[in-house]
């Protein structure tokens, strides 16, 4: 009995001790860190933490809601369906700091101009939503991310005394034109990226949405104010770079860029057709292939639209051109003399090759400039083609 009093004591005391050294001091800071884009196409938009740091109770620590574990299973299953789950880690911050000084990519602090209270209510959320049984989220690029999670933690702990200003970026841009200022627009990330993502992201961002990627939350703190007793002060007493990166010149070979290669990949279809045209025949293998390659994408591209949770690959209209219906008439686009019905199937594709000129002036959907070549490509071809059917059942 006595045994299982002084266990008690002692757990008490082990609690009571926890609990005082999470109490910061007067000397307390809590900052936004943002870290500038890396090479790899997940870095390519940079990222942001929390850093609370207090030199009397010798902490200093990161929070950041972009980590995932790798051991999740089924985790590439959960991660193609947009079903994996992110979670708030926290390191010391000098690991921290050099892990992103090792792939030299540039940090900026901007310290918080709270008052103590507010720095130990944000503390202690930070804490709370650190435990194992708070800290996972459902991972959204555009509306839940490390970036928003920043922004919208601190509108929980501050409340009505935090606003956000409003008209502080000069430019509108969608969500697309957002993505694209970090990604080479002839880049093979870019280039699949804009295949994989739907006409949702082509619709213009408000400035709160744009904090979906971390420059846009530093730059929207350092415009943002909090109020107190009626009076209105910056949100952020004072902003500084703790690391200036080299800046590195992201060439990108002409010739092995996506346009490049698809323009190459045109120019056979072209020319393939030219001498279809010359010895009036059909490569009916081509077409073949063609059918094959554009099914395949466009099934997996409504695979991504209507089987995953990903809120960026909804009403895409790549299938437009890359039609999964294809796939079903491959047999019969291979025959030597194909049906007559055929011809109208292949006039239903230049059709969908003329709505994505339509959604691309209106703005519906913006397509990558890579498969500019490929379109025109396939659009003559499937014009041959019916033409040749057509003659072929007269």
């Amino acid at each position: 009995m006595i045994k299982n009093y002084l266990f008690l004591l002692f757990l008490f005391l082990g609690f009571f001790g926890n609990a005082q050294e999470t109490q910061l001091s007067s000397k307390a800071e809590i900052s936004i860190l943002t870290i500038g884009p890396g090479e790899n196409l997940n870095d390519s938009f940079g990222h942001n933490a929390f850093r609370v740091k207090d030199s009397i109770n010798n902490i200093d620590v990161t929070y950041n809601y972009g980590t995932f574990d790798f051991n999740t299973p089924n985790f590439y299953l959960k991660f193609t369906r947009g079903k994996l789950y992110y979670k708030l880690d926290y390191n010391n911050y000098n690991p921290f700091y050099n892990y992103y000084v090792r792939q030299n990519r540039w940090i900026n602090e901007q310290v918080l101009n709270l008052n103590l209270s507010e720095k130990q209510t944000l503390f202690n959320y930070l804490l709370n939503n650190a435990k194992p049984e708070n800290r996972d989220y459902m991972y959204d690029f555009l509306f839940d991310n490390c970036a928003t999670r920043m922004r919208d933690v601190l509108v929980t702990v501050l409340g009505n005394k935090l606003e956000y200003k409003d008209n502080i970026f000069e430019e509108e841009y969608t969500f697309r034109g957002l993505i694209q200022k970090n990604v080479n627009w002839n880049s093979w990330e870019s280039f699949g990226m804009d295949i994989a993502i739907g006409a949702v992201v082509d619709k213009k961002a408000t400035e709160w949405e744009y904090q979906f990627l971390p420059k846009y939350v530093m730059e929207a703190a350092n415009e943002a104010s909090i109020t107190r007793n009626g009076k209105s002060e910056k949100l952020v007493k004072k902003s500084n770079f703790l690391f200036k990166n080299t800046p590195k010149e992201n060439n990108i070979n002409f010739f092995t860029s996506p346009l490049f290669v698809v323009g190459l990949l045109g120019l056979f279809i072209l020319f393939i057709t030219y001498n279809d045209f010359k010895n009036q025949s059909r490569s009916r293998y081509l077409d073949a292939i063609i059918f094959v390659i554009t099914g395949i994408i466009g099934l997996l591209l409504l695979l991504l639209w209507f089987a995953t949770d990903h809120s960026t690959t909804t009403n895409n209209y790549n299938v437009l051109w890359a039609f999964p219906l294809s796939l079903l008439f491959v047999r019969t686009i291979a025959k030597k003399s194909p049906p007559l019905w055929l011809g109208k199937y292949i006039f239903f594709l230049i059709l969908m090759l003329t709505l994505i000129s339509i959604h691309w002036i209106t703005g519906v959907q913006v397509f990558t400039y890579g498969l500019i070549p490929l379109f025109i490509a396939l659009f003559i071809r499937y014009l041959y083609v019916f033409l040749f059917i057509k003659k072929l059942n007269q």
